[in-house]
């Protein structure tokens, strides 16, 4: 059977960065065929028009579709399902959907939706990315424009107009497997050091909270989590139960034109002979990437004795091999590529996988 296509959902308030975050992730995607689904809302379809011009191959007009009839979380039936539909009878299928939700929409009735049967054979959630906006968070505003947020709001019929938007704040970050804290730059070092804390102290356990400065983070970073999210619902069900709100989303902040490379984040290569016996390999992975807090974790390894190599991911502590190809005559040597933020121990990192 083919694999499943990876999809990843991109939630978070108007404002927040998630246009600018996906803006970047399409102008480095590594050659990716990345296909977007935008919850606009509203009639203007700005953001569709901003990701269509972005003029990278990976982002043609067909590549983008959006739904304009109201938050996504409440027209799941009508729109989200024909619309991947569409997508998936294509003979071109991309090699990962990206969805950006609406600014107020939830994402668990989302997530719930990949368990339908035309989808749940084809696609598999990646993961879902929650984006906030850092300096709004830290003066407990949650958005940056509240006004604003508010007035998107009472244009749809279907929502709650009286939710606060700390339950709803409350409920993107207990449906995240990564929390984005986007305009890190707007705080000091001991603000957004607490900020992290506070936000690692809300969500599930073993979600990556990460820094951010105009959405640029490694496309290596936000894709390819592997988390199945749609099999997982009871770990990250609603907090409250309100009704379903929206929100329409083009947070690009222009006012910063300079462009942001990927200084917060490194990776490097280690080497190590082969391997004994891959299930206490695995635990050994898993506690190094516990101890150096390591965001991701690829390669391949060679097992005494196995003629195939061993393929590994990590994606924080959960660890996933499969005995994919033959070495043949290239060396038998392990490699694992250490991905994370900034400042990792590389000595003792390398020492604990080579042990």
């Amino acid at each position: 059977m083919a694999a499943k296509i990876p999809a990843t959902v991109v939630t978070g308030f108007l404002g927040a960065g998630k246009t600018t975050l996906i803006r970047h992730m399409l102008a480095n995607a590594e050659g990716k065929r990345i296909a977007l689904i935008i919850n606009e809302f509203g009639d203007l379809g700005i953001d569709g028009d901003i990701l269509k011009g972005c003029g990278d191959a990976t982002c043609t007009d067909e590549d983008v579709m959006e739904l304009s009839n109201g938050c996504i979380c409440c027209t799941v039936a009508d729109e989200f399902i024909p619309t991947m539909q569409k997508l998936l009878a294509r003979e071109d299928k991309p090699d990962h959907i990206v969805i950006e939700t609406s600014g107020l929409a939830l994402p668990q009735p989302l997530v719930r939706a990949f368990n339908w049967p035309e989808i749940s054979t084809q696609v598999t959630v990646d993961g879902v990315v929650t984006v906030v906006d850092g300096k709004a968070v830290d003066e407990g505003q949650f958005a940056h424009n509240v006004a604003a947020v508010d007035a998107q709001r009472k244009l749809d019929e279907n929502l709650d107009h009286e939710t606060p938007l700390s339950e709803l704040f409350e409920d993107q970050i207990a449906c995240a497997d990564m929390i984005v804290v986007n305009k890190a730059d707007l705080l000091g070092e001991d603000q957004a050091e607490a900020l992290v804390r506070k936000l690692k102290d809300e969500a599930r356990p073993g979600v990556h909270v990460l820094r951010a400065t105009m959405g640029a983070l490694p496309v290596d970073v936000l894709l390819g989590q592997g988390i199945g999210a749609e099999g997982d619902l009871e770990a990250r069900h609603e907090v409250h139960h309100h009704h379903h709100d929206n929100h329409d989303d083009d947070d690009h902040h222009d006012d910063h034109p300079h462009e942001h490379g990927h200084d917060e984040f490194e990776s490097f290569v280690v080497i190590r002979p082969e391997i004994e016996d891959p299930k206490t390999f695995a635990e050994q992975v898993a506690k190094v990437i516990r101890d150096h807090d390591i965001l991701r974790l690829k390669g391949f390894v060679a097992v005494k004795d196995k003629p195939m190599r061993l393929t590994l991911q990590a994606v924080g502590p959960r660890v996933d091999s499969y005995f994919d190809q033959p070495f043949g005559t290239a060396p038998r040597l392990s490699q694992l590529v250490v991905i994370g933020e900034a400042g990792l121990d590389r000595a003792a990192i390398e020492a604990a996988l080579k042990a």
